[in-house]
């Protein structure tokens, strides 16, 4: 089974790109999303015993999590050392369950996969793309953000050019929805004619 990567910064489409993948039959976990459940299970009481003032009827809120840990490294590694344990729990499942359903390949979608030093779980890694100023148009527009925040998100992540020259292939999103879709589709064409080791 080829466990590819994905991963990009943020505003480049790597969700989207993920969504291609999925379209494409291959199994995707969305760490992201396993993000989310834990903050609505069991990833609670132990957030609360850590940031009480973070959670809300039993569920973190999210908004406030971000505040808390915002440029507070110390309170980031806290935070970090809470949920990377039961996330990679998660990934270990899921790709388990994958193997025994029998797929050939299946992604990965972890936003900061260089910066955890998670290359080594992976055999191909995947980069989305796009030039900057497209990144910070698409950043901007969303809701809540803010220059001072793009520009400490990007801050911690490792620069797009960096993560470039470390792919295997990347997915270029500067144009349309359909070209991107289009080099996933090309992408696992090529990926599953490989042998498997």
């Amino acid at each position: 089974m080829i466990k590819i990567g994905l991963t990009g910064s943020i505003g480049m489409g790597k969700s989207t790109t993920a969504q291609f993948f999925s379209d494409a039959g291959i199994p995707v976990y969305d760490a992201d999303a396993v993000v989310h459940q834990l903050y609505n299970g069991e990833a609670v009481p132990l957030i609360a015993e850590a940031f009480p003032d973070a959670v809300r009827s039993g569920n973190v809120d999210r908004k406030i999590l971000a505040d808390l840990v915002f440029n507070n490294p110390e309170r980031l590694r806290l935070l970090e050392n809470i949920v990377h344990p039961l996330v990679h729990a998660k990934e270990k499942l899921f790709l388990q369950q994958t193997q025994e359903q029998g797929a050939a390949i299946v992604v990965l979608d972890i936003p900061l996969l260089f910066e955890t030093g998670g290359t080594g779980r992976v055999d191909k890694i995947v980069v989305v793309s796009a030039p900057y100023d497209i990144q910070k148009q698409r950043v901007l527009a969303r809701d809540g953000m803010t220059e001072a925040k793009f520009e400490a998100i990007l801050a911690r992540q490792m620069p797009d050019s960096e993560k470039r020259a470390k792919a295997d292939y990347i997915v270029d999103t500067s144009h349309d929805k359909d070209d991107a879709r289009r080099q996933v589709l090309e992408l696992v064409t090529a990926l599953n004619k490989q042998p498997l080791n």
